[in-house]
C-alpha cells in the first residue's frame, strides 16, 4: 500500500471529515478516530476504506507510551539494550518505565491501552460494516469479502498481541454480534491466546500468498508467522515448528544479501520481509513510524530529532567479538569497552580498536563513525545529555543522507522508513530455538550460521576517521576506502557442543541482529531470564551512569505493566493485575 493513492484511500480521507470525536476514554466501545457511520460505507469502497483505516493504526498515535509498531519503549527502553535518552526531566513517565516503578496512573499505560484498542475497534468496525454490506444490496464479491474479513481478523489479533506484550491479562474484544453481549462486559481473565489463535487461523485459511501491488497488506505468510510468534510466547514450540518450516521452505522468502537492506528506504518490501509496516511522506502529509523523530540526533548535521532512544553501554559491549570472529557469549567475560562517556568533542579521544561485529555500526551511532552519510559523529556535541543517556544514539530509524530528498514532509522528522515487523531472520531464530528444544543442535547451528554468514558478506560502514579531536577546530581526516572500525564476524565452525551453548548463541544472535527493534525485553521474558538479566544490568549500568541507582527489578511484578487506572474506573469488568495491586 506504500505510495499508492487509490480511490479507496481518497474515500477514506473524505470519510475522516465526518468524524465525531469522543472525549471519554472507553476505548473498548468508543468509535475509533477516522470512522464514519451508517449506510455511507455499506459498499465495497466504504468497507475497503475502513480497512485502510485499520491498517493506518499499526503505527499507533503515542510516540512514547503507545507505539505498538516498534515497541521501543517497552521492548527496548525497559530492557538492558537502550536508555530513554534525552534529559532526565524530559518525558518523566518514561523514567518510571526505565526504573520499573510504573503505577496504574502513569500516562504511558493509558497511551498504550488507547493505541492497541483503537486498532481493535477499527478492525471490529470493518467486520461489522462488512457484515451489514453483505446483507444489503451492494454486496462485495464473496472471495474479496472473505479476504477483507481475514485481514481485519489478522489486525485484530495483532493489536491484542501488542496489548498483551505490555499487560498480563487483556480483554479480547470482538464485535458485539460475535460476542452476543455488550463489549463493556468483557473481562480480562487471561492473555487472550485462544482468541488470537482463532483469528489468525481464519487469516491463514483465507488470505492469499501476496497482494502484488499492495505489499503492506497482511498475507497468508504473515499470518503463519504471527501465529508462530504467538506460540513462541506461549512456549508452545512444537506447535510453532510446522508454521515456521512452511515459511522457511517457501521459495518466496530468502535472506537479502546485505544486512542493511533491511533498513534502507530504497530496499523495502524485499524478499526477506514477511510483514512490513508501511510509512510514507508527501508534501502535504506523512504516515511515519512514531519513533523516527524522537530517536534522531538533536545536534549536528542530522539534527532533526529529540535525542531519545540511546543504546546502552551493555548493548554496545555485546557486539565485541573474539579473534575467531565469534561473539563473547557470557556477559561476565566481556571486557569493558572504551567509550567517550563525558568526554567533550573538544577533547581528543581515540575510539576502541577492539574487534566488533559490523552490525554494531549499522545499529548504533558512536563517536568517530559515519552517521548514515550525514558526517562523522562528533560525540558529545551531537548528544543531548550524555550524563543521562550515554554517548550513543540509534541509527535504525533515521533515513540515509542520500535519501534526504525523499523526506518531503517538513524537515524529515517524520520520515518514510518502513518497519520490518517480521522478516525471515526472525523466523530462522525462532526455528533455531525450536531445534534446541528438540536437541537438534546441528539444525540450530545451521540456522544461526545463515544469519551470521549474511552478516559476514554484508557491506560494512566505511570511513576510517583518524582525527580524534572532533570540535571542528582541525579538518577531519577520513579515508572512505577503509572500514570505519575493526570488523569481524564468522559462522560457528562446528555444531554447538551443548544445549546451553546453543541457547546462549541464539539469544546473543537475537541481540546482534535485532538490537533496538523492540524485541529484547519480551524475549528475556519468554526465555525466563528477565529478572536475572535485568538486575545484573542494573549493577553494571550504575557503574556507567547514575540513573538506575536504587532501582530493582522484581519478578513477576515488573514482567508486565499495570492496567491503566482510568480504564479500571470506567470498566467494571476489568481487574488489575494482582501483582500491581
Amino acid at each position: 500500500m506504500k505510495n499508492k493513492y487509490s480511490s479507496i484511500q481518497i474515500l477514506f480521507i473524505v470519510l475522516c471529515l465526518l468524524i465525531q470525536f469522543s472525549c471519554n476514554d472507553v476505548f473498548l466501545t468508543k468509535e475509533p478516530p477516522g470512522v464514519a457511520a451508517g449506510s455511507i460505507i455499506q459498499s465495497q469502497s466504504g468497507v475497503e476504506a475502513l480497512l485502510v483505516g485499520a491498517y493506518s493504526t499499526l503505527q499507533g498515535f503515542g510516540r512514547f507510551g503507545g507505539d505498538p509498531a516498534t515497541d521501543w519503549t517497552y521492548g527496548s527502553g525497559a530492557s538492558d539494550e537502550a536508555y530513554k535518552g534525552s534529559s532526565a526531566g524530559d518525558q518523566t513517565n518514561f523514567n518510571a518505565v526505565e526504573r520499573f516503578e510504573c503505577l496504574p496512573s502513569n500516562g504511558y499505560m493509558a497511551e498504550r491501552w488507547r493505541d492497541c484498542y483503537n486498532g481493535v475497534a477499527r478492525s471490529n468496525q470493518v467486520i461489522d460494516f462488512l457484515k451489514a454490506t453483505q446483507a444489503g444490496a451492494n454486496k462485495i464479491p464473496d472471495a474479496r469479502a472473505k479476504q477483507i474479513e481475514a485481514e481485519a481478523k489478522f489486525l485484530r489479533a495483532w493489536f491484542h498481541f501488542k496489548a498483551n506484550r505490555v499487560f498480563r491479562n487483556i480483554p479480547y474484544v470482538k464485535t458485539e454480534s460475535e460476542l452476543g453481549k455488550p463489549v463493556i462486559e468483557i473481562p480480562n481473565t487471561d492473555a487472550g491466546w485462544t482468541d488470537m489463535e482463532a483469528d489468525i487461523q481464519f487469516a491463514i485459511d483465507n488470505l492469499p500468498e501476496t497482494f502484488p501491488s499492495e505489499p503492506g497488506r497482511a498475507t497468508k505468510n504473515a499470518a503463519l508467522a504471527l501465529k508462530a510468534w504467538v506460540f513462541m510466547n506461549e512456549n508452545k514450540l512444537a506447535s510453532a515448528k510446522a508454521l515456521l518450516d512452511a515459511i522457511i521452505s517457501n521459495p518466496k522468502f530468502s535472506l537479502v544479501s546485505n544486512y542493511y537492506d533491511n533498513y534502507n528506504e530504497a530496499t523495502e518490501n524485499n524478499k526477506e520481509s514477511i510483514f512490513e509496516i508501511q510509512a510514507q511522506t508527501s508534501s502535504v502529509n506523512q504516515s511515519a513510524m512514531l519513533v523516527a523523530g524522537p530517536s534522531m540526533h538533536q545536534a549536528g548535521p542530522a539534527a532533526i530529532g529529540w535525542g531519545f532512544y540511546q543504546p546502552s553501554q551493555v548493548l554496545v559491549e555485546t557486539f565485541q567479538v573474539q579473534g575467531s570472529g565469534l561473539p563473547i557469549l557470557n556477559v561476565a567475560d566481556r571486557p569493558a569497552l572504551k567509550s567517550d562517556m563525558m568526554v567533550l568533542s573538544k577533547t581528543a579521544f581515540e575510539p576502541t580498536a577492539q574487534l566488533v561485529d559490523p552490525r554494531l555500526d549499522w545499529t548504533v551511532s558512536r563517536r568517530g563513525i559515519d552517521f548514515l552519510g550525514w558526517g562523522i559523529c562528533q560525540g558529545a556535541s551531537w548528544i543531548r545529555d550524555q550524563s543521562n543517556g550515554g554517548p550513543y544514539m540509534s541509527k535504525k530509524y533515521m533515513h540515509l543522507f542520500t535519501n534526504k530528498a525523499l523526506q518531503t514532509n517538513g524537515s524529515g522528522f517524520d520520515n518514510n522508513r518502513n518497519f520490518r515487523a517480521i522478516r525471515l531472520a526472525h523466523v530462522l531464530l525462532w526455528r533455531a530455538e525450536c531445534a534446541i528444544a528438540d536437541n537438534d543442535l546441528a539444525m540450530a547451528t545451521t540456522l544461526v550460521n545463515q544469519i551470521r554468514n549474511r552478516a559476514k558478506s554484508s557491506n560494512v560502514v566505511m570511513g576510517l576517521c583518524t582525527t580524534y579531536l572532533l570540535d571542528g577546530s582541525v579538518p577531519f581526516v577520513v579515508d572512505y576506502t577503509k572500514p570505519a572500525a575493526n570488523y569481524k564476524v564468522e559462522p560457528y565452525p562446528a555444531t554447538f557442543a551443548s544445549k546451553d551453548d546453543a541457547t546462549k548463541a541464539v539469544q546473543v544472535e537475537w541481540t546482534l541482529e535485532f538490537a533496538c527493534e523492540g524485541q529484547r525485553f519480551f524475549n528475556l521474558r519468554r526465555w525466563g531470564t528477565l529478572k536475572e538479566v535485568m538486575n545484573d544490568y542494573i549493577s553494571r549500568d550504575t557503574k556507567f551512569r547514575s540513573f538506575l541507582t536504587g532501582a530493582t527489578f522484581v519478578g513477576p511484578k515488573n514482567e508486565y505493566w499495570p492496567i491503566p487506572q482510568a480504564q479500571l474506573d470506567i470498566q467494571a469488568s476489568l481487574a488489575q493485575d494482582p501483582n500491581h495491586k
